[in-house]
C-alpha cells in the first residue's frame, strides 16, 4: 500500500505510515477515488462510498487497517 501511494499517488514522495494525507493536503479527492479503485482491484473487496471518510484514509497505517477489515469481512461473507 505505501508503495503505491508514494510512487503512484505522491509521485516518489517517501511518508511515514502514520503522516497525514487528507488533512495536510498531500492527497485530494481525486488521489481518493483513485486509491479506492486500487483497493477493490488490488484486494478485490468492494470500498462502499459510507466508508469513503476521513478515518479510513487519513494515513497509509489507517488504509492498511481499513483493508485488513474489509478483506476479513468478504472471507467471512464467503
Amino acid at each position: 500500500m505505501r508503495s503505491y501511494v508514494n510512487k503512484t499517488l505522491l509521485l516518489g514522495q517517501e511518508i511515514a505510515d502514520d503522516e497525514e494525507l487528507l488533512v495536510s493536503g498531500l492527497l485530494d479527492s481525486l488521489a481518493v477515488m483513485s486509491l479506492v479503485t486500487f483497493i477493490e482491484e488490488t484486494f478485490n473487496v468492494t470500498v462502499p462510498f459510507t466508508d469513503v471518510v476521513v478515518e479510513n484514509f487519513e494515513s497509509v497505517q489507517a488504509i492498511g487497517q481499513y483493508i485488513s477489515g474489509r478483506v476479513s469481512l468478504a472471507a467471512a461473507e464467503a
